[in-house]
């Protein structure tokens, strides 16, 4: 009987420590509870691609021509053609100064020609005849040599008559005042009824062009040479941004580069020329400016998303064949259009990872898609 017990005590204990050993330890479980789970990212590979090399400035908006519509003769305004902020083309006719001061300058001047004239015939006759009777001896040396210098003094004062008249016309046409090319008028500081005088420091109206149109910004110095050799290749392209320099409104072309370098600020003046049918830019208006200097060929490019910053510098976080991420350290160039030139660290065709960086780590397995994960994409720039 006693042995029957001791065997049934022998069995009980060997179905515990089975038992025992079937179950998992403690490390092993929370080992296992605490395996990290794939980390689900957006990968996009390396690609190679032509980047333009672009230049960013500030300027400022300029009308292409502007001028100050001005009388240039005294009188009263007797007409005003055109309204404020009214596109006109060359030689409209904007404003008329009353002309019957000027028409009677004209005409008396005209009057005075054909009086000299008549005195000058009639003395050329006097003289003629002196001549002959002089070459018979009825009419003495002294006589002729009178008559003649008095020829000359009829002369000289129908020529005198002729610049009066010039003179005349000239002030007459002032009287008109027309536009001296296409534009837009601005705010007009003297109205119909007014005396207007040469002398005025006031101006009619401001006609400024507005197309083409023109920009003025500036570069850093050390931007010079780059520019200088973008135009020996060709026309240097501009674009002008909005005001948060985001979106472009208006494409032109470099025109001129300033004669010196500003050594206050260390930059250099630039102009460019834009069309502006549209009227995208106003003048006045502040711009940021980009410089098409230069293009980088066969350049390979990642998502500018995919660049992150550390202590150590600029790297990318790369998905290897393996599933697992691991860092490269790159050395970046241009960016354009959100992606951004890799010289050194990535080649064409690596896989770089654009989103949940931030719970990245070395080493740590991921889950790529290939389209941008919809949480904390942007997310994990340190």
């Amino acid at each position: 009987m006693v042995r029957k017990v001791l065997v049934g005590i022998a069995l009980l204990a060997l179905a515990a420590a089975v038992a025992l050993m079937a179950e998992p330890s403690p490390k092993s479980a929370m080992k296992a509870a605490t395996a990290p789970a794939a980390v689900v990212v957006s990968t996009v590979p390396a690609r190679v691609r032509d980047v333009p090399v672009l230049l960013s400035g500030i300027g400022a908006v300029e009308a292409f021509q502007t001028v100050q519509i001005r009388s240039r003769v005294d009188g009263t305004l007797n007409k005003v053609n055109f309204a404020e902020g009214q596109f006109v083309k060359k030689g409209d006719v904007l404003a008329i100064i009353d002309p019957r001061l000027y028409r009677a300058a004209l005409d008396s001047a005209k009057a005075k020609l054909a009086q000299d004239k008549a005195q000058l015939a009639s003395d050329e006759k006097d003289l003629s005849r002196s001549v002959q009777l002089s070459t018979q001896r009825f009419a003495s040396q002294q006589t002729v040599d009178q008559l003649t210098a008095k020829v000359g003094i009829g002369r000289a004062l129908v020529q005198a008559d002729e610049a009066a008249i010039r003179t005349a016309e000239t002030n007459l046409s002032y009287t008109t005042i027309a536009a001296p090319f296409d534009g837009r008028i601005g705010i007009s500081a003297v109205h119909v009824g007014n005396i207007v005088r040469a002398s005025d420091q006031s101006f009619i109206a401001e006609l400024t062009q507005v197309d083409p149109i023109s920009l003025v910004f500036t570069l850093p110095e050390a931007r010079l040479p780059l520019i200088r050799e973008a135009q020996k290749a060709g026309p240097v392209s501009v674009v002008a941004l909005d005001h948060d320099a985001k979106k472009p409104v208006a494409t032109g072309k470099l025109t001129v580069i300033d004669n010196k370098v500003d050594q206050t600020t260390g930059t250099i003046r630039l102009k460019a020329k834009f069309d502006n049918k549209n009227d995208a830019l106003w003048p006045g208006q502040y711009a940021p400016v980009l410089v098409e200097a230069d293009i980088r060929r066969n350049a390979v490019t990642v998502p500018s998303a995919a660049v992150q910053r550390g202590p150590n510098g600029l790297y990318v976080w790369v998905a290897t064949p393996q599933g697992r991420a691991e860092m490269a350290a790159v050395e970046i160039g241009p960016s354009h259009e959100d992606e951004t030139v890799i010289a050194k660290g990535v080649t064409e065709g690596d896989v770089v990872i654009v989103s949940n960086q931030y719970r990245l780590r070395p080493g740590i397995q991921i889950e790529q898609k290939t389209k941008p994960v919809a949480a904390n994409d942007a997310a994990g720039r340190t």
